[in-house]
């Protein structure tokens, strides 16, 4: 008898959450829209209050993939080129010599990144986009794969900065850790005791591996009524009386991209419309801008796209 192999990218998944999982207890779903959201070749953006691990599973998921990595602390003093890079006179040489900045690596973990300027925040908006830099009229590629995650404190106002919704619009998804029942709390709290860090993790992935396993989740099959149940989601809210601005196409692209990697997390190669309900949340809610009445009647955009995945018709996938 013949034995099947499990898909690249389902290997690749079980590798990078096991590893983390050593250190992040308790949040599987976590995880997994987090290595999804690299499989899709998207960025992350982990917001959440102080204490409950959102740079412990920033640094988790770099250190588990091979290749290189950059922790770049936003403060109000970061300048852009020190994101970026900049151009520095050589004397020996007799020419402006690049020294790349903090965004040269596969994966750059951008800490704390609403108390960095609005024009330190919008250094990250070309690479996040388009994979690269322009310094000095040059254009610098950075390393692929390429993943940008970024934390923030949603509930400390002093000394931050909001991020602009052009920005909000570069991240695939926006995640809360949440806290964690009393069982998983305990195995934080023995884990602490036990000094398992995300220091003492080693790759389990390399990078060759992981270009593998985004390939193979650019290749998983999208029916063409899944991709249209997808999109009508993603249309929906433009017309919801709750929102001011909907989903661009942008979003419905990414909509679309997440699903087929959270259907390569599951160990399938076809997207089924309940993939589209699981990271619509993540994937949609940070892109809404809503009215000024729905904000002051405590209106979420979670709550938003709950209204339209309630009202989209679910078709028949036989």
């Amino acid at each position: 008898m013949t034995t099947v192999a499990a898909p690249v990218s389902t290997r690749v998944y079980q590798a990078i959450a096991e590893n983390v999982q050593r250190v992040v207890r308790g949040k599987p779903e976590l995880v997994r829209l987090a290595v999804a959201t690299l499989f899709a070749e998207g960025h992350l953006l982990v917001e959440d209050v102080p204490g409950l691990g959102k740079t412990t599973l920033a640094k988790c998921l770099a250190r588990s993939v091979g290749g290189t990595w950059h922790r770049i602390q936003f403060t109000p003093d970061l300048l852009p080129g020190d994101i970026t890079g900049v151009s520095v006179y050589h004397q020996g040489r007799e020419r402006f010599v690049f020294h790349p900045g903090g965004v040269f690596a596969n994966v750059v973990l951008a800490d704390e990144i609403n108390r960095g300027t609005p024009k330190t925040q919008s250094a990250l908006l070309e690479v996040m986009a388009e994979r690269r830099v322009t310094v000095d009229a040059v254009e610098h590629a950075v390393p692929d794969p390429f993943l940008v995650v970024a934390t923030q404190n949603p509930i400390e106002m002093e000394g931050t900065y909001r991020l602009p919704e052009a920005q909000l619009d570069r991240f695939l998804m926006r995640l809360s850790v949440g806290y964690p029942d009393l069982a998983a709390e305990v195995l934080v709290v023995l884990g602490d005791r036990a000094r398992v860090r995300p220091e003492d993790l080693a790759p389990v992935v390399g990078a060759d591996e992981l270009a593998a396993a985004i390939e193979e989740v650019r290749g998983v099959h999208l029916a063409p009524e899944v991709c249209e149940y997808a999109v009508r989601v993603a249309v929906g809210t433009r017309s919801h009386p709750a929102v001011r601005w909907g989903v661009s196409p942008r979003g419905s692209i990414a909509l679309v991209r997440a699903a087929q990697a959270y259907a390569a997390t599951e160990g399938r190669l076809f997207v089924t419309p309940d993939d589209v309900k699981v990271v619509a949340e993540p994937v949609l809610a940070h892109r809404l801008v809503l009215t000024a009445d729905a904000e002051l009647t405590g209106r979420t955009a979670a709550a938003v796209v709950a209204d339209v995945l309630g009202a989209v018709p679910v078709p028949p996938v036989g």
